[in-house]
């Protein structure tokens, strides 16, 4: 039930979930959040409190990430099939080869979760390093299916991807630059093996936003029509040409606008025509990456949003190819796309407790009248006593006191109750201010500060660097809605700050309706009771690329399955224990065994000398090592 004047549709309004959730996320009528994951199963719905409720039952710690793996299916069904229904109404005559690139998410249980899902579409990997092809070599053993191979290439990387030919794997090689080419060709001729090989272009068209480093003439990686062109004759030149089987372009992750979509789309759709022309023997067009997701649910073109559908992404893609290779009277290639982001990221979300509040307020003092006290005392108190007067002449008389009592402390003028008298009254005057404003009246700059200078911070146990790498790196929005209560009125303004000892360990940004704030609405803390929030859509890179700062290891990871027929709607597959504080020391170069050894040592030492009991001593020892063994993470 809703709470006086607030509603779910309030909620709603307020935290986006609908917006953002691309049909997977609600807010149920209790006030939690409700997960709906498999998108041929509308109606089967998982609370998110009863997973989290059966996660503290199983003695499963938090900060967690929770996976919930029939979104990953999901996905990848309706991006395969979506292709092939656009196809299909096209009549186009290629068909659609999709490959996921690890490098969004390498973890092996999404890889694993991917493979099955894609296998009756030959949906494949895509691979940018050395590492990443022995993963791909192991797991994407269809056939049918391509792997992909992209990143700059040394012998050991070009043998492993000829090992997977002789797999009778698709193994297509991706040339980045000519070198590599050189490279292959008497590798592949010792071997005896025929390679597959791709050509990357180096787009003209230019993209926007943070990845626009991705094409133009200063791209990191592709071949100017130059180089393509001089790659043709060496291979025409060895015999060759047959090999060349796919044209690979990319402008850039997380595209934005649709309209760069079609420009690049029809820049490749070109080259691939000509080069047809040319006696080039493409099967494949790989439109790269790219396909972008709605974090901040504005459908926008902002950095963390997109102004089109998935249908009209593919849409375009289909037609723009069709549409130029019918007017260049060329063969339609098969599409490949990499599309990572759009693949992976709504289904993880990491869901954490508060563990404390930062009132930025300050302490209450005693602020009765003292005899002889400083008159910048006695002109605060007036302040607090002038409710009435006009906001800005207030808050401009009492910033102008505050830093005068902050000088006259530095010059010894001031004693320590008289500073805490007049900063204990300057935030209650900035408080009733702040009260007796309605945010559309906040005209002047300073009063707009107010929020920031009076909202609390909520600490949660989790890393920002571990967890939400993006959101401090390059200023990503996440969205962050608490789990529950959504059926209450927030009625706290906070920021979000993590439990690492850095002053950058905080969320900056925040999705309030339909723009982003420096801060969020919450719900006031109850004593004895959790406050559980969630960090959504950190599939896409989040999970793998978080780093040890201050030691935080790996989050324990909860791996949800739908079941109409489980209680709930749901169970718990698996639990993947976060990273140990011993694991953490030990990557770090620390040995944990001679650590437990000096401390024991040290602890034994002062058993003999009297100062600790003999029996304490062991305990001490105990603890010492159970610590090793535990989460880094704050035991809540």
């Amino acid at each position: 039930m809703a709470d006086g004047n607030w509603s779910i549709e309030d909620a709603e309004e307020l935290y986006g979930v609908r917006r953002w959730g691309a049909g997977y996320f609600s807010i149920g009528e209790s006030g939690n959040i409700r997960i709906a994951p498999n998108h041929r199963l509308p109606d089967v719905t998982i609370d998110m409190k009863d997973v989290l409720d059966e996660i503290r039952a199983e003695g499963i710690q938090l900060p967690a990430v929770i996976r919930f793996h029939d979104i990953l299916r999901s996905q990848v069904e309706i991006l395969n099939e979506t292709f092939a229904k656009t196809i299909a109404d096209a009549n186009y005559n290629g068909c659609y080869s999709g490959v996921f690139p690890i490098k969004v998410n390498q973890m092996r249980e999404v890889v694993e979760e991917i493979i099955d899902a894609g296998e009756p579409y030959n949906y494949g990997l895509e691979a940018g390093s050395k590492p990443e092809l022995m993963a791909v070599l192991a797991y994407n053993e269809n056939p049918d299916a391509l792997t992909v191979l992209n990143g700059y290439k040394d012998e050991d990387y070009l043998t492993l991807a000829l090992l997977g030919r002789q797999l009778r794997r698709k193994m297509l090689i991706v040339i980045e630059k000519y070198s590599e080419l050189e490279m292959l060709i008497p590798l592949a001729k010792k071997l005896g093996v025929q390679p597959l090989i791709g050509l990357r272009s180096k787009m003209m068209v230019r993209s926007a936003g943070k990845w626009a480093g991705s094409s133009g003439d200063r791209a990191k990686f592709g071949l100017s029509i130059t180089e393509i062109l001089n790659i043709i004759e060496l291979l025409k030149k060895e015999d060759m040409l047959e090999c060349a089987k796919l044209l690979h372009f990319h402008i850039g992750s997380q595209m934005s606008d649709i309209r760069k979509v079609k420009e690049a789309v029809s820049e490749g759709a070109r080259l691939y025509a000509k080069l047809i022309k040319e006696g080039v023997p493409l099967e494949y067009l790989d439109i790269g990456g790219g396909l972008g997701i709605d974090y901040d649910g504005t459908s926008s073109t902002t950095d963390s949003s997109r102004n089109y559908s998935t249908e009209e992404y593919v849409a375009d893609v289909v037609y723009g190819v069709k549409q130029i290779c019918d007017l260049e009277d060329v063969p339609h290639p098969n599409l490949v796309s990499e599309s990572g982001r759009a693949i992976t990221a709504h289904h993880s979300c990491v869901v954490t407790n508060i563990v404390g509040e930062i009132k930025n307020t300050g302490a209450q003092f005693d602020v009765s009248v003292s005899e002889g006290e400083h008159i910048l005392v006695s002109n605060m108190r007036e302040l607090v006593n002038s409710p009435n007067m006009h906001p800005q002449e207030r808050y401009n008389d009492a910033a102008s006191y505050k830093q005068s009592a902050y000088e006259a402390f530095k010059l010894g003028i001031l004693s320590l109750n008289e500073m805490a008298k007049l900063d204990t009254m300057y935030w209650r005057i900035l408080t009733e201010i702040h009260g007796s404003l309605d945010r559309d009246t906040f005209v002047f700059q300073e009063l707009e500060e107010l929020e920031d200078m009076l909202a609390s911070q909520y600490l949660c146990n989790f890393s920002i660097f571990q967890s939400a790498a993006d959101t401090w790196a390059i200023g990503q929005v996440l969205p962050i809605v608490p789990v529950s209560r959504l059926n209450e009125k927030p009625e706290v303004r906070c920021s979000i700050v993590d439990i690492t000892c850095d002053s950058d360990g905080k969320l900056s940004k925040y999705i309030e309706g339909t723009e982003i704030s420096d801060n969020i609405p919450m719900h006031n803390l109850r004593k004895g009771e959790d406050y559980f929030v969630g960090m959504f859509l950190t599939g896409a890179y989040q999970d793998v690329m978080g780093d040890m700062h201050n030691l935080f290891g790996r989050l324990t990871e909860v791996h949800i399955y739908c079941h109409d027929d489980e209680p709930g709607d749901f169970y718990i597959e698996e639990v993947v224990p976060g990273t140990a504080a011993e694991k953490v020391l030990e990557t770090m170069q620390y040995n944990t065994d001679f650590m437990a050894k000096t401390v024991k040592k040290s602890i034994d030492r002062e058993v003999r000398k009297g100062h600790i009991a003999p029996r304490e001593g062991v305990r001490w020892t105990d603890y010492y090592e159970k610590c090793l063994a535990g989460s880094t993470y704050l035991k809540t």
